[in-house]
């Protein structure tokens, strides 16, 4: 018997997301480094 699972509610990914961003911005990554990682983690989150 399956049981229905709810998907992770969209906000969970922003906060996520926000996160990468200010570690990413803390460390002094250049802007294309920080849109391509979070390009890569909205895509592993989705997935």
């Amino acid at each position: 018997m399956k049981t229905a699972t709810a998907p992770l509610p969209p906000l969970r990914s922003v906060k996520v997301l926000d996160q990468l961003r200010e570690r990413i911005r803390y460390l002094h990554y250049s802007l294309p480094t920080e849109q391509a990682y979070v390009h890569w983690v909205r895509a592993f989150i989705r997935f």
